[in-house]
């Protein structure tokens, strides 16, 4: 590209050069023509018009008829007329015809032709006209006298004339020459001293092209060129700075495209796709490949035509189930129509899996809740109707429908104040009392409480301990009633003359003190497999009848996993029907 410079430049140097040299060169040779041509007409027609000696001597020669003595007088002024037979003649011709009688120059005598200026002379007028262009110059004028009429012709070939104009022309070739190499030195010196800031401008901008901006440009004059190499470090400067902003922009909006929870993918308007989140793949259950399409992965859902013909501003709602999977989409477009790859379909993927099974959920613990409730209402409704109108009622009869009464309200209690516990779990308000104390110390109470209630049952409680026990930190009175529900169940689901046996132990001893666990064994009815999982839920009842029957509310063990996940521990339950349940909690224990 550089080259090309040069070569222009040189190029219009030498074209100026040339055209200079021929404007000049030929405005000097036309003005030496225009020269020769004014004092050849000034000097002939002064001799002819201001000299009366000259006129009267040819007029009176010319009343002899003879060319002859016409030639003798022309001879005799020829200093005044310049004549110069080397290059200027003179001649006589007829006034009639314009044949030439007489001449200095023999050749010309032959070959002289009708001139212009002859023309005019032979209708009676001197012939005084200057031709630029011609190679002669010349004059005629009639002389008339004593009835004989004459015309004195000179002609000039012009010869110093185009000796000079030659000499001017060596002269301007000379000067063309010298021009041409001045012209190329300063053509190559100011190309050079123009295209170097050029080429750095050329090497900086294909740096910048190639993402490097750390290069900045010296700015050596105030010029038009050093305003445009400031003006170019000023956008390199500019243009990185954008270039960071939108490399920030486009990794956060990557790493939100990346991790985001809601599923996206582009497609173009052909319906090939063009990027995938992870969380579409795992949603949609399929990997990102230039081979999926959008009719790969939503047919039967939408269409891409009815997408496609969309607004940016529209939205296209859809529901659909994929495996196991609750999926709402949306679908939308984005850039403009026909452009490529500006334009295409966008779909939004929202799992609501999770929503719909708590929405379930939530619909469960009211009607739970409704009918755990209703049950008591209904029994203190019924008694306290009996009661409003005792008469006839025996006096012991009064007093078990009171007692069933003050029973169902204590059970309406219970169920109200494990609801406000779970309440208090869910909005982490509840309150913990923390303290140290020996797992011997609690195991022993938790035992005892509930030694009684066995024996009611002609159940077997048993209490295996280890030598050594750790010291927890923990509230303990949360984890006895824990340990007290745990053992309530096992009792509540245990044959009579069944066997309960607990255990405790430390695990994995070290500087982190460990974990410590309590398990409960029963042998009692057992928990069916799809069971064993929902146990903790909400009012969830594995045998519906014996849990009322019993008492229970259905919310012990998930006020007890509650309880246990606050202190870092768990509850794992092993059961199987009719085999009997194995009950473990484990808290962690600080060293």
């Amino acid at each position: 590209m550089f080259r090309t410079i040069h070569i222009k430049l040189v190029g219009i140097f030498i074209l100026l050069i040339v055209s200079l040299m021929v404007v000049v060169g030929t405005f000097l040779m036309l003005r030496v023509s225009q020269f020769y041509l004014d004092e050849f007409a000034q000097a002939m027609a002064s001799a002819f018009s201001e000299n009366e000696e000259l006129v009267a001597e040819l007029r009176a020669e010319a009343r002899s008829g003879q060319p002859a003595s016409l030639m003798g007088v022309l001879r005799v002024y020829s200093g005044i007329l310049g004549i110069d037979l080397s290059q200027r003649h003179y001649y006589i011709l007829d006034a009639t015809t314009g044949a030439a009688l007489s001449g200095t120059d023999q050749n010309g005598l032959r070959t002289l032709d009708i001139t212009p200026n002859i023309a005019t002379a032979l209708s009676g007028s001197p012939g005084y006209q200057r031709q630029l262009t011609g190679s002669y110059m010349d004059c005629a004028v009639p002389i008339t006298g004593g009835g004989h009429t004459f015309i004195v012709y000179i002609r000039d070939d012009m010869t110093r004339q185009q000796a000079l104009n030659q000499e001017l022309f060596l002269i301007i070739i000379e000067a063309l020459l010298l021009g041409l190499a001045i012209a190329v030195l300063l053509a190559f010196t100011l190309s050079k001293t123009m295209t170097t800031p050029i080429e750095q401008l050329t090497k900086s901008a294909l740096s910048v092209a190639s993402g490097d901006f750390s290069k900045k440009l010296p700015v050596y004059a105030g010029d038009e060129i050093g305003v445009l190499t400031k003006t170019f470090n000023d956008m390199a400067d500019v243009l990185n700075d954008t270039l960071d902003q939108i490399g920030n922009e486009r990794d956060k909006l990557g790493t939100l495209f990346l991790h985001m929870n809601d599923g996206v993918a582009a497609f173009s308007r052909d319906g090939r796709i063009l990027h995938m989140n992870p969380a579409a793949e795992r949603m949609l259950g399929m990997f990102f490949s230039v081979k999926l399409t959008f009719d790969s992965l939503f047919d039967g859902i939408v269409k891409l035509s009815e997408v496609a013909a969309m607004s940016p501003r529209d939205t296209l709602g859809r529901s659909a189930t994929v495996g196991e999977r609750m999926l709402e989409m949306s679908f939308t477009t984005f850039g403009a129509a026909g452009l490529e790859p500006a334009g295409g379909v966008m779909a939004l993927i929202y799992d609501v899996t999770e929503r719909a099974r708590l929405d379930k959920m939530r619909r469960e613990f009211v009607s739970s809740v409704s009918h755990e409730l209703r049950t008591p209402l209904t029994n203190v409704k019924s008694y306290a109707e009996t009661l409003t109108n005792p008469d006839g009622l025996e006096p012991g009869l009064i007093t078990r429908f009171s007692q069933v009464i003050m029973g169902e309200a204590d059970r309406m209690a219970r169920i109200v104040s494990d609801l406000l516990t779970l309440s208090r779990f869910d909005y982490g308000k509840m309150d913990w009392h923390l303290t140290s104390f020996p797992a011997a110390d609690l195991l022993t109470g938790a035992f005892e409480a509930m030694r009684l209630e066995a024996i009611r049952r002609k159940q077997t409680l048993t209490l295996e301990l280890p030598a050594l026990l750790p010291v927890i930190h923990a509230d303990r009175e949360r984890i006895e009633q824990v340990l007290i529900n745990i053992l309530s169940n096992a009792i509540k689901y245990s044959h009579e003359n069944g066997t309960i046996e607990m255990t405790a132990g430390i695990e994995a001893p070290g500087e982190r003190g460990g974990m410590f666990w309590v398990t409960v064994t029963d042998g009692g009815i057992g928990i069916p497999p799809e069971d064993i999982e929902r146990v903790f839920e909400r009012f969830y009842r594995v045998d519906k009848a014996r849990s009322r029957a019993s008492g229970g509310t259905g919310l012990g063990l998930s006020i007890a996993q509650e309880i246990v996940q606050n202190h870092g521990g768990e509850i794992l339950i092993e059961s199987a029907p009719g085999r009997g349940t194995k009950v473990t909690m484990r808290l962690p224990v600080q060293s």
